[in-house]
Order: C-alpha cells, then sequence, then structure tokens
C-alpha cells in the first residue's frame, strides 16, 4: 500500500484557502462585478 503525501494534500488546502480569501478580497473591491459585466457583452457579440 502506497504512504499517502500529507505535504501535498496541506499545500492544496493552502493554495485554495488563499484563492478563496482574494476572491473574497476581489468581490469586496468590486473588481469582480466589474469583471463579468465586460465578460458577459464580449461573449454575446461572439454568439452573433
Amino acid at each position: 500500500m502506497a504512504k499517502q503525501n500529507y505535504s501535498f494534500e496541506k499545500r492544496q488546502k493552502e493554495i485554495a484557502k488563499k484563492k478563496k480569501k482574494e476572491e473574497k478580497r476581489l468581490k469586496k473591491s468590486g473588481v469582480v462585478e466589474n469583471e463579468q459585466q465586460d465578460i458577459e457583452p464580449i461573449s454575446e457579440n461572439n454568439d452573433t
């Protein structure tokens, strides 16, 4: 049976936690909302 790599799992959890924290910070600053509004019209233009 293979030995588990706990350091890898721990690192993945840390990366996910940092990503979530960064997204939350951007959402509070309003950057995410602006990006989503910019993306939607572009996708509509590509469809037509």
